[in-house]
């Protein structure tokens, strides 16, 4: 959760001059400030009994941190496409389409799941491993939930896999209402859905957990 410099500033001001946490919340909600960016501006400072209120670390966007969320997230991308390219293979040959039937045909989709099968081995253990070391940091330095890196790609993430099941869902809506609707389609339709989905709902969580964990 981004928090302008006002909103801390005011935050820190008000912790100065002995104000609850509370009070502040209440009132920073009722001027207009979203309760997620007031609890993230109260975290920023430290509840200790001290004199001043003690400001936490702030992250901040480091090369080394761009360098990973990007690598993490390019191969997340490329690991998803050849999941659902891998799986579209097999439908097609377990439900070929009749006037497709050529050798050539054959032989480019042999080529396609070679393609599949050897981005798969390269790119998804590159994810799992970047996906543990990332979580890892985060685990032992908590301010690095608030990453911009790391939150501009994971919205972005989301705003693809949405975008993606909606129009998923309309290319369905679509072929029912057509009376085009073969098990084949169908099948495709749920592969792209269920990849979409679920990396849509793991990152949603993630963003929820983070927002849990800076409103602590």
């Amino acid at each position: 959760m981004a928090v302008t410099e006002d909103l801390f500033t005011f935050v820190r001001d008000a912790l100065a001059r002995g104000l609850s946490r509370v009070d502040i919340e209440r009132a920073l909600v009722a001027a207009g400030w979203e309760v997620p960016e007031v609890r993230a501006a109260l975290a920023g400072y430290a509840d200790v009994d001290f004199p001043v209120p003690v400001p936490r670390p702030r992250p901040t966007l480091s090369a080394r941190d761009a360098f990973l969320y990007l690598l993490l997230f390019t191969t997340l991308y490329i690991s998803a496409y050849h999941v659902g390219s891998l799986i579209f293979e097999l439908i097609a040959r377990v439900f070929p389409d009749p006037v497709a039937t050529t050798a050539g045909v054959t032989a480019h989709a042999s080529a396609r799941i070679r393609w599949s099968i050897a981005s798969l081995l390269v790119a998804s253990p590159v994810f799992l491993y970047l996906s543990a070391l990332t979580g890892r940091l985060v685990r032992l330095d908590p301010a690095k939930r608030g990453s911009a890196v790391r939150r501009w790609l994971t919205y972005l993430t989301l705003f693809l896999a949405a975008s993606t099941v909606i129009g998923d869902l309309i290319a369905l809506f679509y072929s029912l209402l057509s009376g085009e609707l073969t098990i084949r389609f169908v099948l495709e339709v749920l592969t792209v859905g269920g990849i979409a989905g679920a990396v849509f709902g793991y990152y949603l969580h993630g963003l929820r957990q983070d927002e849990a964990g800076s409103a602590r």
